[in-house]
């Protein structure tokens, strides 16, 4: 396996955005690019990410690669990657090269590491709701709704798209139709704020989210770069009752 990244910024900018979330991984490398799924360890998010083979300027590989990566350690490798560097990855036995090729051309090895975890693809549901609007504006909201509790409400009607939440104090934000995309019927569902706050550092990657839930159910959220796609999968916050 040698792959070849020319820019490898949106890489390093995904890595560093699930490494708040999960913290060892299995990467898979096969004929039609890299992606990885991943669940964090309460079990209560997934996250997904894939990078298409068109976007490496190399590509090359003998046979699918199942790659153990540490996070943290992958991610500080990264971002010694400056603006105009370009990246290679290439598998070693139980090591993983990464090339740095600037001014002057840099080597690190990173030890793969046994992740055991259970292969899972991203699943697909039929959702209620489906609302496309600016990342910018969805974290502004979100960051509002953290400001005065633990949790926030998404409603959605066909022409409305409410997000809220109350504690002693509230926040709400509303947009229409006429300001943003949506596609639904009626659906509300409370979601962990604690869990979105990691999830809307995709803005960094996409100045568009799509917003996907239905009452009651696993909330998924995209947030897509041409053919990258990060995503997050959040299960539905529940409230015990007294």
């Amino acid at each position: 396996m040698k792959l070849k990244l020319d820019n490898p910024k949106i890489l390093a900018d995904i890595i560093t955005i699930i490494s708040d979330i999960v913290t060892e991984v299995r990467l898979k490398v096969n004929p039609e690019g890299m992606a990885m799924t991943a669940f964090d360890p309460a079990n209560v998010a997934m996250v997904f990410f894939s990078l298409p083979k068109d976007l490496f300027s190399e590509f090359e590989l003998e046979k699918e690669e199942d790659l153990g990566i540490n996070l943290d350690n992958f991610k500080a490798i990264l971002r010694r990657c400056k603006p105009g560097a370009a990246l290679t990855l290439e598998r070693a036995d139980n090591m993983l090269k990464l090339g740095i090729e600037d001014r002057v051309k840099r080597d690190f090895s990173l030890a793969l590491v046994d992740v055991d975890i259970e292969d899972k693809e991203l699943p697909e549901w039929d959702f209620t709701s489906v609302v496309k609007m600016n990342s910018d504006s969805f974290v502004e909201v979100i960051e509002d709704c953290e400001v005065v509790s633990d949790a926030c409400t998404f409603t959605a009607t066909p022409d409305k798209f409410i997000v809220e939440a109350a504690g002693l104090n509230s926040a709400r934000a509303e947009f229409s139709s006429d300001e943003i995309e949506i596609h639904s019927a009626n659906s509300t569902a409370r979601y962990s704020l604690e869990y979105l706050k990691k999830f809307i550092k995709g803005a960094k990657v996409s100045s568009q989210v799509a917003i996907n839930f239905s009452d009651g159910h696993p909330l998924r959220i995209n947030f897509p770069t041409g053919n990258v796609m990060l995503s997050f999968v959040l299960a539905p916050r529940i409230e015990q009752e007294d």
